[in-house]
């Protein structure tokens, strides 16, 4: 009766049902919605529950040891055969046991006030140097804080740091010595430390997120200026925009207000019988792109290529470098990284970041070779066609780069432009050879780079 009731009322009512009628649905709908509460409370019931014991479950899985667990297990049986057999030493074995677990307790807390900070004296470094590092560390409860260790990773390592003993409130700063080997960056943190009682019973870990890098630079050497006096810096090159100050003279206009003084030729003011003042064409800057290959099969194999990528990134980084401090316009090329199955229909490349030395030599520390990468004359192609005012280049490649390939690169280089390709063959005779419009630089150590560019390598 109630279902039918019920059902008329969200459907379409009868005639004639009257009080009655709505009293037995309102009652039904009452107690649909009862039921509806009770099982949802239910539910929540249920699921805060579970959680529960979930949460008490990950928590014994990772407090309690291999020996806690044999400890408790200890402390079963013995209470079982003490309770049901009577036996004497099954309630010595359940009471030692339960005081065992009882006394690692307290241990568990000796850790919760900790406050563990880094502070790195410095984030960027050359390869082969050292980080100084500072660990700032402050029992922040009122309780003692006992010894412990710190674990501090450092890239693929670990550095242990050692705790004292600190009271309430107390502050502690451990000195701590970062090595850089390699370029690269090195990523420290985050920081734990593992807190248990002696016996190894229970354990407790406390992490603190804090994760701080070091760029580790690529070694650069000092080389001679790319620009050799101011005929080099333009390089002859001059546009068609007329300009007041610059380097390539044009011809006279008559002197207007504003102009500076400096300016005037007195000779033809004389001549003109009024003021007159030189003009300029602006000369174009000349613009430096080093092209660092990273396919991996120039280089060789085993750990050579790897000594040879790193010089090869050095001389590379050196030579950007160098054109930076120059004032001139750089670009640092290398391939873009895309596969050989993506390169079938296309071929790119990517410049590092030359607004600044530093952001440059952040960027170098990201680089690696590549199998499939393209090849230098690849690249080189694709330089001169995104880049047609370079006038000077710098191919830097490997020992076992074919010389086919470097007189393909040379000549895939825009038209008119100085070019020069660095060979890097790790304790190799440093050598300068000039054949066919080609200039081959071969350097065994990154110093050699430097004497053969002081040497004419860019005449």
């Amino acid at each position: 009766m109630n279902v039918d009731a019920r059902t008329a009322t969200h459907t379409s009512p009868t005639r004639g049902a009257g009080a009655a009628g709505e009293t037995v649905t309102r009652l039904a709908d009452e107690r649909l919605g009862v039921g509806a509460a009770a099982s949802t409370a239910l539910r929540r019931a249920t699921d805060r529950v579970v959680a529960f014991f979930s949460a008490i479950t990950r928590w014994l899985g990772e407090t309690v040891t291999a020996a806690g667990w044999l400890l408790v297990g200890a402390l079963v049986v013995g209470v079982i055969g003490w309770w049901a057999f009577g036996l004497v030493e099954a309630a010595v074995i359940a009471v030692v046991a339960g005081v065992l677990l009882l006394t690692s307790v307290p241990f568990l807390l000796i850790a919760a006030g900790l406050e563990v900070r880094l502070e790195l004296d410095r984030d960027r470094v050359v390869a082969g140097s050292e980080v100084g590092a500072h660990l700032h560390i402050r029992n922040g409860s009122a309780r003692l804080s006992p010894p412990g260790v710190l674990d501090v990773p450092v890239g693929d390592g670990l550095v242990e740091a050692e705790i004292p003993l600190l009271l309430g409130a107390a502050e502690h700063v451990q000195p701590l010595t970062i090595v850089a080997p390699r370029r690269g960056v090195i990523t420290v943190g985050p920081m734990t430390i593992a807190r248990g009682d002696p016996i190894g019973i229970l354990r407790r870990e406390v992490s603190w997120p804090q994760i701080e890098r070091i760029h580790v630079h690529p070694v650069t050497a000092s080389i001679p200026s790319t620009s050799a006096g101011t005929v080099r810096d333009v390089d002859g090159v001059a546009t068609t925009r007329i300009v007041d100050e610059d380097l390539e003279f044009h011809g006279f206009r008559e002197y207007v207000p504003g102009d500076s003084m400096r300016h005037v030729h007195w000779k033809s003011t004389a001549k003109a019988d009024k003021l007159m003042v030189r003009q300029y064409e602006e000369a174009r800057r000349a613009t430096i792109a080093v092209l660092l290959d990273v396919r991996a099969d120039e280089y060789g194999e085993g750990e050579q290529a790897d000594v040879a990528f790193e010089l090869a990134v050095s001389a590379a980084a050196s030579l950007a470098a160098q054109g930076l401090r120059d004032g001139r316009e750089v670009q640092f090329v290398v391939d873009a990284g895309v596969g050989e199955r993506g390169r079938r229909r296309t071929t790119s490349i990517t410049t590092l970041p030359t607004h600044h030395r530093t952001a440059l030599l952040d960027a170098t520390c990201l680089l690696e070779r590549h199998a499939d990468a393209q090849r230098i004359d690849d690249v080189a192609r694709l330089v001169a066609d995104t880049f047609p005012t370079t006038t000077l280049a710098f191919s830097v490649t490997g020992k076992a780069i074919e010389l086919d390939r470097i007189r393909k690169t040379a000549f895939a280089l825009p038209l008119g432009a100085r070019s020069a390709t660095v060979r890097c063959d790790p304790g190799a005779e440093p050598t300068l050879r000039s054949a066919g419009g080609m200039t081959i630089i071969t350097i065994g150590a990154l110093d050699d780079l430097g004497r053969l560019i002081a040497r004419g390598a860019l005449s």
